[in-house]
């Protein structure tokens, strides 16, 4: 129930249900609990609270609830609390790369390259490796994989073909990627290249000119979404008439008609 609140942004209704877990019931909130609520306020903007949260909690802190925290502070962009709760979640999982994945977003969208350079020097020193984004399709009783740039599918001609034709249409219809997404200090040009080629709208080309016009496409994910690739999947139906069905590493998004049924809280 919790998580249902935070994915649809009900922070009052949250509240409300986290008190009566004690209060009406007798059961003491767990870690997972307090991490939903802490994903609840972190969603809504609601720092302060989700960080006092964190701190309050009366229980053993754990990586997680400070990484729900960390998550928070690259959607709203707060650079010092983010550094504040990266420093936490590291100093309990000093291999986590999700974390220094995070925080290098926060500074890149921040502009903050040289931040950036010393938190990828620190992975490489530790030793620690992000897992690389993945997606894949079942199609004719066959599954196919994609990473970024992916050129080693055979159809990777006719894929790279329409979606350039489809980059010109979302563009038409209003879509601006993502830029502060991208993890290199380059020009804005070269920002929409790297962005154009995630491993998930390959996935959703090759879906379009492998099935019949008609037929939802089904796509799985293994990380979480990024925020361009989420508002690409949305012009994308839109544009082609199909539904888009993405599972990713938190959640299913069925995107139809140009809207997602995630309401865009993932």
């Amino acid at each position: 129930i919790l998580s249902a609140c935070s994915h649809t942004g009900l922070v009052d209704m949250g509240y409300q249900y986290f008190a009566s877990m004690s209060k009406d019931f007798g059961i003491p909130p767990t870690a997972e609990h307090y991490g939903c609520m802490i994903d609840l306020l972190g969603r809504a903007g609601k720092l302060d609270e989700a960080e006092d949260l964190v701190n309050k909690m009366p229980l053993p802190h754990i990586a997680m609830t400070w990484m729900t925290l960390l998550g928070a502070c690259r959607v709203h962009g707060d650079v010092k609390r983010g550094e504040r709760a990266a420093k936490h979640v590291l100093d309990l999982d000093p291999q986590n790369a999700a974390a220094y994945v995070v925080l290098s977003n926060i500074y890149a969208a921040a502009g903050r390259w040289d931040e950036v350079a010393k938190v990828r020097k620190e992975m490489t020193d530790r030793g620690v490796k992000k897992e690389p984004g993945c997606s894949s399709i079942e199609v004719k009783d066959g599954v196919h994989k994609f990473i970024v740039n992916d050129r080693f599918h055979p159809q990777s001609e006719e894929i790279y073909s329409k979606l350039e034709k489809l980059n010109k249409q979302m563009e038409e219809a209003g879509y601006v990627p993502s830029t502060k997404l991208v993890l290199h200090d380059v020009e804005e040009e070269q920002k929409e290249h790297l962005l154009s080629y995630h491993s998930e709208k390959l996935a959703i080309v090759f879906g379009l000119i492998s099935t019949p016009h008609g037929t939802p496409i089904r796509v799985i994910k293994n990380l979480r979404v990024c925020e361009d690739c989420h508002t690409a999947s949305k012009f994308i139906s839109k544009i082609v008439g199909r539904e888009i069905v993405l599972r990713d590493a938190n959640r299913f998004h069925r995107f139809k008609d140009g809207l997602c049924s995630c309401g865009d809280y993932w």
